[in-house]
């Protein structure tokens, strides 16, 4: 025992100094800050269809003064109490993929350079998604405000050079038609002016409409096998849901439905200035939430936080939303 306990003393002290006698590690505190997300692409399945939410990016918005229906007081409580700037409440700005199979289509476009540095993200997260601008078969698009159809056209030539564009009726005969304007409620307090919209809907569907590659619809309509469209008028008169259905399972893709998830799930009263239809916007997003929390069907929504992918809950007073879960299992 004790020729033992003289090795270990002899091990601990040949330890001791050889540790000594190593450098010592440099800090690796001064490595350089990278500043920039991951590529913004997630997937999931819905049934049979590969569901690929992207962004366009983030835009900071003063939805304190564009949202109305409550006092200003709640809605600043409302956004604070979900950890958001009132004055500028950091907005997501997403598009989704739909690939049946035989089809690849987008639905929206984003803003293209319409918003700034913040957005026009989307194409890029489509190639970083594993696919080619190219490989659009179709772009369904929930209505024709800029964030929604400014990606189809950068600098007058067409982003998705293979996709026809689909579009409610309404929709087309709305903006397109120049008389429209004087319809419109003039430029808010906010700032917002309707009308604008007129001259940026007819640039961004142009190079589509010169190749006749834009394709109308009436609400109701199945546009691919398991697609179809649900009219949502209100925000714009030509607004429509999209639905996919594959092996019992569901999700609708609700456009501008939703612009404020802090307040509009807790209030569904609360409107915003884009609206061309306040009063019918409302109704129709009621609609929307009760429908979607009573049946649990999946929502993708373009300004509730990336991916915009999740459900509708509810209790006694008000709405809730309950983002997917993240997951590494994609397929089925």
């Amino acid at each position: 025992m004790p020729l033992i306990r003289q090795l270990k003393a002899i091990a601990a002290a040949v330890a001791i100094g050889t540790a000594a006698l190593l450098p010592v590690a440099p800090s690796l505190a001064a490595a350089p800050q990278i500043h920039a997300q991951a590529p913004g692409y997630y997937r999931m399945m819905v049934g049979q269809f590969e569901i690929t939410a992207l962004s366009d990016g983030t835009v900071k918005v003063p939805l304190d003064k564009l949202l109305h229906g409550e006092s200003p007081e709640q809605i600043r409580q409302l956004l604070e109490r979900g950890f958001q700037a009132p004055n500028k409440a950091e907005t997501s700005i997403n598009a989704f993929l739909i690939n049946t199979g035989s089809k690849l289509l987008l639905v929206d476009s984003g803003a293209g350079d319409l918003f700034g540095p913040g957005s026009g993200k989307l194409p890029a997260n489509i190639r970083a998604a594993g696919y080619r601008l190219e490989d659009i078969d179709a772009v369904l698009l929930t209505h024709v405000h800029l964030d929604h159809s400014g990606g189809l056209t950068v600098a007058g030539k067409a982003v998705f050079p293979n996709a026809d564009v689909y579009l409610n009726q309404k929709e087309e005969d709305f903006w397109l038609d120049p008389a429209n304007k004087a319809k419109v409620a003039p430029e808010q307090p906010s700032g917002f002016d309707q009308r604008k919209g007129f001259d940026q809907a007819r640039a961004s569907l142009a190079p589509y409409l010169a190749a006749g590659r834009v394709k109308t619809f009436a609400a109701g309509a199945e546009l691919f096998p398991g697609v179809r469209t649900i009219a949502a008028p209100g925000h714009t008169p030509g607004h429509t849901f999209y639905e996919v259905q594959s092996r019992g399972q569901r999700m609708q893709f609700w456009g501008d439905a939703v612009h404020a998830q802090q307040v509009q799930f807790a209030r569904p009263n609360v409107a915003i200035d884009f609206d061309v239809d306040s009063a019918t916007a409302v109704q129709r997003r009621r609609q929307a939430f009760t429908d979607a929390a009573r049946n649990g069907y999946w929502v993708a929504a373009a300004h509730i936080s990336f991916p915009g992918i999740g459900h509708v809950g509810r209790d006694a007073k008000a709405f809730a939303w309950i983002p997917a879960n993240y997951s590494e299992d994609v397929g089925n």
